[in-house]
């Protein structure tokens, strides 16, 4: 098998699928690993140290595509992308295929087995193939390193000659991994924090970190098999709107990290609230890229409204790329090991992994939120 990894061509994007370490051990279980040339200098990963690695360095993206029995990515690949692929080959990326149905549309038509990152199930033997975890945790730290950078005042509380700075108050809406990570973040640079979640099972861990957990009192619970977020009672999110108005108002900087199904960005914070809030106050949306869980922000953009700035980041991830890069490659070599046996990659469709990654095989969208959302898409005739 060869596995090949072309250049990311998404604008701003600075990570690579495959570091020299991981082609290391993939070509050391017998798989032929090729890198397009220059695909790892963002992420400052040399074509000397992949051929140091023993993979091949190949300057042309559409012959590297075009030979390759497994394609790995980071970004959902072009229409171009997608075209030059062999049919019949197979692709790893986080393909988020939801959003981008045109993409698996062409992936089916030409063939291409491809696998979703962010459909692997959360079960124990996933935890180490966990693309949004391993990304979520340093768009978690990175929201608050931004959130530090762009506040009027100081995190921590200082005792100085000229008085005390108490330190500032940070409000974290969803505490799945990047909620988690900004509530630790926020605390080691000594602020106080506040976080709430809709699972009631997370009280525990936000309160294990140190930050005091608030929750709507109710029966109801948001959490899935899967572990993600589903939808609630109106009335529920009633009595969540309100307690997040007092939060917001009461606090200095607001991350939020809510997502429904790993997808769907909620709004959870009006123009109403954020006009409640203290000028100079800061909102760093984490959910930008899917919409935003406040109705004021701008992904990809910084936005000042009366005094509190709103910050819609895309991509945190690739900000820090040689990290991102090596946990993510990690996660990929992790995914190709555990299927190859006997010198070839075991297509087992009944195991619960493949299942659940599996988005497009032999023509047909197997992946069924894809296919459903394509086909409420098309004009009735």
């Amino acid at each position: 098998m060869k596995i090949v990894v072309p250049k990311e061509t998404r604008t701003g994007e600075r990570r690579v699928a495959l570091v020299p370490e991981s082609c290391k051990r993939l070509i050391g279980k017998g798989i032929e690993v090729a890198v397009e040339a220059g695909a790892g200098e963002p992420a400052f990963f040399s074509d000397d140290s992949y051929r140091a690695a023993g993979a091949a360095v190949e300057p042309d993206r559409a012959s590297l595509l075009a030979g390759g029995d497994l394609v790995l990515k980071v970004q959902p690949p072009s229409p171009e992308e997608v075209g030059q692929m062999r049919p019949g080959a197979m692709l790893l990326t986080t393909l988020l295929p939801i959003r981008n149905l045109e993409i698996v549309r062409a992936l089916a038509e030409r063939g291409i087995s491809a696998f979703s990152t962010d459909c692997i199930p959360r079960i124990t033997r996933a935890q180490a193939m966990d693309t949004l975890s391993s990304m979520s945790n340093i768009a978690g730290y990175k929201a608050v390193i931004i959130a530090a950078n762009e506040l009027s005042r100081y995190f921590p509380m200082l005792m100085t000659a000229a008085g005390t700075v108490y330190s500032a108050k940070v409000f974290v809406i969803g505490a799945g991994v990047a909620g988690l990570q900004a509530i630790a973040t926020a605390r080691r640079l000594g602020a106080t924090v506040t976080a709430t979640d809709t699972r009631r099972a997370v009280a525990e861990q936000i309160q294990s970190l140190g930050a005091r957990f608030v929750g709507v009192e109710s029966e109801e619970d948001a959490q899935t098999a899967s572990g993600y977020a589903k939808e609630l009672s109106a009335e529920y999110y009633r009595k969540q709107a309100e307690l997040i108005a007092q939060q917001c108002a009461a606090s200095d900087v607001v991350i939020t990290t809510a997502l429904i199904g790993g997808v769907k960005a909620p709004k959870l914070i009006t123009a109403e609230m954020v006009q409640k809030m203290q000028p100079g106050s800061v909102i760093v949306d984490l959910a930008a890229e899917a919409g935003g869980n406040c109705e004021l922000t701008r992904p990809g953009e910084t936005v000042m409204v009366g005094g509190v700035k709103i910050i819609g980041p895309l991509d945190l991830p690739s900000t820090m790329p040689r990290d991102a890069s090596m946990l993510y490659s990690r996660n990929l070599t992790t995914f190709v090991l555990a299927f190859w046996k006997d010198n070839s990659f075991n297509l087992d469709l009944t195991d619960e992994i493949i299942k659940g990654a599996l988005v497009t095989h032999q023509g047909r969208i197997v992946h069924e939120p894809s296919r459903a959302a394509l086909e409420s898409s098309e004009p009735k005739v």
